[in-house]
């Protein structure tokens, strides 16, 4: 009878400890959950919703694959087979093949692509051709205008061209879109092409300088 005390005193005292360890685990359970929660956000602040990815406004790099900028094909790879010879062109981005970023961050990086004739090509243009399909910038010298018509040149006969509407410089795509009317200073700057199973590709960087000399 002289040890009952004793048991239901220690009983007692184990269910008042248990209590505060548990809540002990409870508050150390949630801290560590809030902690964790945090930098779980950190890490995915870089690519929140509306959020241009890393690399989406770097300049064409050379083996970046071209996909169409606009159309009910828009994101697919730019084909050969596809262009219509003689044009009209198609519009198109940069992609990044290893990573699938779309260089679409900035305008400056939206291209015109056209497929015509090689013999028709001088010997620079056709250089930096795949297959007669050469590549341009489609931000005209002038005022950083959109290029976007398809058109015959004001002072060309039959030959078809690109044109600027904001001020109608004209760029013919055969002779390195040089300009052959209109006020703007220099050509197009060129983008050299080159075939990749079956897809077009960057060969190299813009050549001359990208958009308008006055401000669009």
């Amino acid at each position: 009878m002289s040890n009952a005390p004793s048991k239901i005193a220690s009983s007692s005292s184990d269910n008042i400890a248990e209590p505060e360890s548990c809540a002990e685990q409870t508050r150390r359970t949630l801290l560590l959950g809030a902690l964790a929660t945090t930098a779980c956000l950190g890490c995915s602040a870089p690519v929140r919703a509306g959020e241009d990815p890393p690399g989406s406004d770097e300049r064409p790099q050379k083996g970046d694959l071209l996909v169409l900028s606009e159309g009910d094909n828009e994101g697919q790879l730019v084909k050969p087979a596809d262009l219509k010879l003689g044009g009209p062109p198609v519009r198109a981005w940069p992609k990044d093949p290893k990573t699938s970023v779309v260089r679409s961050g900035s305008r400056l990086n939206e291209i015109l692509v056209v497929k015509l004739d090689p013999n028709e090509l001088d010997e620079t243009t056709r250089a930096r051709a795949a297959d007669g399909i050469v590549a341009y910038s489609a931000v005209c010298a002038h005022a950083a205008c959109p290029v976007s018509e398809w058109v015959k040149a004001d002072q060309g006969g039959d030959m078809t061209v690109f044109k600027c509407p904001c001020h109608n410089s004209e760029y013919d795509p055969r002779q390195g879109a040089q300009v052959v009317f209109g006020p703007a200073p220099r050509r197009l700057a060129a983008l050299p092409l080159s075939l990749s199973e079956g897809s077009l590709s960057v060969a190299a960087p813009f050549i001359g300088k990208v958009g308008g000399a006055q401000p669009g």
